[in-house]
């Protein structure tokens, strides 16, 4: 069973533009947010405070919350 969700933002810079690996210590996580819509504001503040960075890039993913049934 799945009661709420948790949404995080997620990115860093990477070391090319195929963005497959992070540049080392430019991680960052934000969150956890209990709504897409706190998780998409967060997502739009990093975007535009590194959208002069081409290699850099954001992501929202969600991680469901398990309990017992």
């Amino acid at each position: 069973m799945t009661k709420g969700s948790n949404f995080w933002v997620i990115g860093g810079e990477f070391g090319s533009m195929n963005f497959h690996k992070l540049v080392e210590g430019s991680a960052q996580v934000r969150g956890p947010f209990k709504t897409r819509k706190e998780a998409e504001e967060c997502w739009k503040e990093v975007s535009a405070e590194s959208r002069h960075k081409a290699g850099v890039r954001f992501s929202i993913v969600e991680e469901p919350s398990r309990v017992s049934a």
